[in-house]
Parts: structure tokens; sequence; C-alpha cells
């Protein structure tokens, strides 16, 4: 045997032995590492389900107007903010102007002739008191004739010249009573601003300066002007969308979750997010507030016909609403559409039916239109029904307003 062979031979062992001890410590390494993801996955990793396949939502509040016009003025555009209450687009109001004035003129003259109404009751009255006195005086005549009847001092025909002037004097009472019993039937249980012509009048008032007042669209909420098409100088109609605000402080998370991640998943269960328009370094904290009614293929435009037997199985997806945290969407706002990664904490336990939270949205910006019709209305009767009667029917007026 050659020395080359006797080394070949000597290195061998050496060689095999480190082998077999890399091996060694491999397989220890894969054991190590399989029994902490083991343990990782029991204890901690199952109580968690997570998508990609998440986007924010929120609500988009179209501007429409509710009467027919044409544009004036436009005071926002896309990418602009608008708070609440601020006039975003004017419509020309003439014909409305002059529809508002001429229905107060009319409230005007009707409170006018219902005032006279009031005063024909203290006018019939003083007739009735006149008839009165004419019918005991005429009684009074025919009691004295018929007393010196007797002796022949009066005539028959004088006596039936008095009794015909009593018959008379009671027809007159009697018909100045029914004059103030239908003059009173128009008045019974009302005031000047309570009498059914002038709350017809008010009616058409109120309905007048409505359609006036609604030439001025106000924004319904606080948000980013978007997908503006109004132009100034267009003729729009009701129902015409003219530009949409988006309130960025009210927006939410929809996760699509596969079927097979809803078993545990409940409302109100936490959720943690991240953005891409972030980065890992910002973290959203939210809950799970409720599940969508059906899945987004059964909502689609063309549902799956899984009936017709050419039908291949595809794991659904169904949407999930998270909220968000206010203040941390304060400090890192986000915008509709942005995708997100959503990371829920099955931990909890809950329902997924019957249990998610209700929301209302509101808006009080219409409101002052009612309030201001009924200011008007009140002003028109004060100015119309006198200046004692004006403070009646004022407080009158304010009450109804008040609590109307």
């Amino acid at each position: 045997m050659s020395e080359t062979q006797q080394a070949a031979t000597s290195v061998q062992p050496k060689s095999n032995g480190k082998r077999k001890r890399m091996m060694t410590l491999l397989v220890i390494v894969i054991l190590i590492a399989a029994v902490a993801y083991g343990l990782y996955y029991f204890l901690d990793a199952r109580f968690y389900e997570d998508t990609d396949d998440a986007y924010v939502n929120g609500n988009v509040v179209q501007i429409t107007p509710q009467v027919t016009g044409t544009v004036v003025a436009v005071n926002a555009d896309d990418t602009q903010t608008v708070k609440e209450g601020d006039p975003i687009v004017m419509l020309d109001g003439a014909d409305a102007r002059i529809a508002l004035q001429q229905a107060e003129a009319t409230l005007a003259q009707t409170v006018r002739q219902v005032r006279g109404i009031f005063v024909d009751d203290n006018q019939y009255q003083a007739q009735v008191a006149l008839r009165q006195s004419d019918l005991s005086k005429a009684q009074d005549d025919l009691r004295r004739r018929m007393q010196v009847a007797q002796t022949g001092a009066v005539s028959q025909e004088e006596i039936s010249h008095a009794r015909d002037a009593v018959n008379a004097a009671q027809a007159s009472l009697d018909a100045a009573e029914q004059q103030l019993a239908s003059n009173r039937a128009l008045t019974a249980n009302t005031t000047i601003a309570t009498h059914p012509n002038v709350m017809a009048a008010a009616a058409k008032v109120r309905d007048a300066y409505l359609a006036y007042a609604r030439n001025t669209l106000p924004a319904p909420v606080t948000g980013y002007v978007a997908k503006r098409s109004v132009q100034v100088g267009q003729r729009v109609s009701p129902g015409t969308p003219l530009m949409a605000i988006v309130p960025l402080n009210a927006v939410w998370v929809d996760a699509n979750f596969k079927e097979v991640q809803l078993k545990h998943m409940r409302i109100g269960q936490p959720v943690e997010m991240t953005a891409d328009v972030y980065g890992s370094s910002v973290t959203y904290h939210g809950k799970v507030v409720g599940f969508s009614a059906g899945t987004g293929s059964a909502f689609s435009l063309l549902p799956a016909q899984n009936a017709t037997g050419n039908w291949i199985k595809v794991v659904q997806r169904l949407p999930v609403r998270i909220s968000l945290d206010p203040q941390e969407l304060a400090k890192h706002p986000l915008r509709i559409g942005l995708s997100m990664q959503v990371d829920v904490n099955i931990k909890q336990d809950g329902g997924q039916l019957g249990e998610a939270p209700n929301t209302v949205y509101s808006t009080n910006v219409f409101d002052k239109y009612g309030d201001q019709a009924d200011a008007e209305i009140a002003r028109i009767i004060v100015e119309n029904a006198g200046s004692s009667a004006g403070l009646q029917q004022q407080k009158s007026a304010a009450n109804s307003a008040s609590h109307g």
C-alpha cells in the first residue's frame, strides 16, 4: 500500500464522523424548530386568523337637489374639505322667491279676513242686543195698549199693529241671533293664528319657503369632496348626483375571510391591522362589529349558478366589518379603498348574528328651514292681526313653532 492510499484511508473515517455530527445537529435543530412551532401554534397562533384581502370602506354621501333649478355657484371642489351646514351648491331662486312672496301676500290677506270675522262677532252681538231692545219696547207698547183696550181709548187696529210690531221685532231678533251663531261657528275654539283659513295659507307659505330655501344645498356632513360633476350654469333636477362628501373620520375595514376561517370568529373580538400606505410601523386596533349576510359572489351582478351542473367548488369569502379606533384614525388618516392587513384574535367567544350594534346616521342641517319658515309665518300673522291680538297670536305661533 502506498503512502497516498494510507492517507486517504485515515481521512475517510474523520470526514464520515464529521458528516454524522452535522446531520445529527441538523436533525436536532429541525426537531427543536418543529417543537417550538408546535408550541407556538397551540399556545398562540391558532387563536388568530389573518388576511390581506381587506380594504378601507366608508360612507359616500351623495349631494342631490330637491328642486329643479340652474346652478349659479359651486363652493367646493374635489379633495377639498367642507363642514356640516356649509352651502356648497347654489341654484337660481328667482322663481321660488316670487312664489314665496305671493304665498306671503295671500297669508297676510287671509289673516286680515279672519280678523274681520272675529270683529263681526262683536257687531252681530250688538245687533242682537239692539233687536232685544226693540222687542222689549214693542212688547211694552202692546202691554200698555192691552191694559186700556177695555176703556175704548185704543182701537183694535192699533192693538193689531202693536202685536205685528212685536212679531216683527221677534223675527228681527231671531235673524240677528242666527247671524251671530253663524259667525261664531267660523271662530269657535280658534284664534287668528289657529283658524283653518290661516293655517291653510300658512302651509302654502311654508311650502313656498322650503322650495326657496332648497335652492341652497348645504353639506349634510363634514368631510372631503369627491366625484364632483356639477358645473355652473347646469340645469339640474331632483335626484341628480352633483358631488359626494366622504367623512373620513368614520371609515371602517371590510375584511374578506375564507369560509374556513370563520368557525371561531365572533362579534367583539379584537383586531390588529396595518395599512400598506403606512407599512408595518403603524398598527391600527379595532373590533369585529358585524358579518355580511352573504358572500361576495352571492351579491355579485352575475351570481354563480351552481345548479346548472357545471360546478367547480371555489372557496368563498365572507366580508367581515371591522371598526377602527378614532384616535388612531385621526393620527394616521385612511382613504376609502386602501389595502389593509388584518389579524383577528379569536380567543374571545360571542355571537355572529343578531348582536351587531345598530348604527344611526342623521343630519340636522335641514331642520333650520322649518324653523325659519315658522318664524316668517309668525311675523306675518303678528303684523296683520292687529296690535292687541298681535301679541296673543305671536305667543301662540311661537309656542306652536317650538313644539312643532
